[in-house]
């Protein structure tokens, strides 16, 4: 079963106050091109994530983004208890020492002293449980991702599947024309020699010439390998995941081949089918640059 390339995921968990939360999307791409964005106390962890995700996802145009959402109650300013202690109890001193009367609300005094409210802005380190939590986090976006892209890719599967299945009709209709273009072929040249007053010709050098000409123009050949292309478009995908450039090659083979058939058609209806078999090959070109 192929895979697509095209792709989302995105997991949360929570750790003492903090929701950690990864997010992972895929677009089609040559290669893997892989951007990350990641909290900065998980900075130290970057190059074990792009590991992770590049195991994981191989190909495509990805971005990987890991942060962090505080919650309120760990959002809040701590409060320094033993400072508040400190203070209250200089005041009672230096309200004694100096008899200076004590303020009626020492609560209202003292938070306004400084670094009773103090936010801690520095950089904290990064644990072990944290980091196990994050991991997890991490890799169930990824395995969403990857369950996306197998989805996607079980859908594109079909979608190549119906192409074929059309494409090698119209290559079945093809057949009835065939004869009645040879005759047509033949007719038009016996019929411009007519045209032509007393004009001599020999009749089996004639016939030598409709026969080399009218073989130039068989597409047996054509038919033959595009048949072959069909089938090996089918026998690839089946291969698995990993195969959207080869199939991206065998499409190109294929248009080769309704192509040159076109060329030799020298018939309207069969020149009809072939438009036909271009537009449903143009749309498995379109969708197989989505596969891995």
């Amino acid at each position: 079963m192929i895979l697509s390339m095209t792709g989302y995921g995105k997991a949360s968990a929570e750790f003492q106050g903090k929701k950690i939360t990864a997010e992972v999307k895929s677009l089609n791409s040559k290669a893997l091109d892989l951007s990350t964005r990641v909290a900065p106390v998980y900075r130290e962890k970057e190059m074990e994530i792009r590991a992770m995700v590049t195991q994981a996802l191989e190909r495509g145009k990805v971005e990987f983004n890991l942060w962090i959402e505080q919650q309120e109650q760990a959002n809040a300013c701590p409060i320094n208890g033993e400072l508040v202690a400190a203070y209250r109890r200089q005041m009672q001193e230096i309200s004694a020492k100096y008899d200076i009367p004590e303020p009626d609300d020492y609560w209202r005094t003292i938070i306004r002293m400084p670094d009773v409210l103090s936010k801690n802005d520095a950089q904290q380190e990064l644990s072990e449980d944290e980091w196990v939590v994050a991991r997890s986090v991490a890799q169930q976006a990824i395995d969403q991702l990857v369950a996306f892209r197998r989805q996607e890719g079980e859908a594109l599967q079909h979608k190549f599947e119906e192409k074929l299945d059309n494409i090698a009709a119209l290559l079945a209709s093809i057949e009835p024309y065939e004869k009645l273009r040879v005759e047509k072929i033949r007719q038009r040249i016996i019929d411009g020699l007519a045209s032509i007053p007393d004009v001599e010709y020999d009749k089996n050098r004639l016939e030598q010439e409709m026969i080399y000409y009218i073989e130039k123009l068989d597409i047996n050949e054509e038919k033959q390998r595009l048949a072959n292309h069909l089938d090996y478009f089918r026998k690839t995908m089946e291969e698995g995941h990993g195969q959207g450039k080869k199939l991206g090659f065998i499409a190109q083979e294929m248009g080769r081949e309704i192509n040159t058939t076109g060329s030799k058609s020298n018939l309207a209806e069969m020149q009809n089918i072939v438009v036909k078999m271009k537009d449903e090959l143009e749309q498995i070109k379109e969708q197989v640059l989505n596969v891995m």
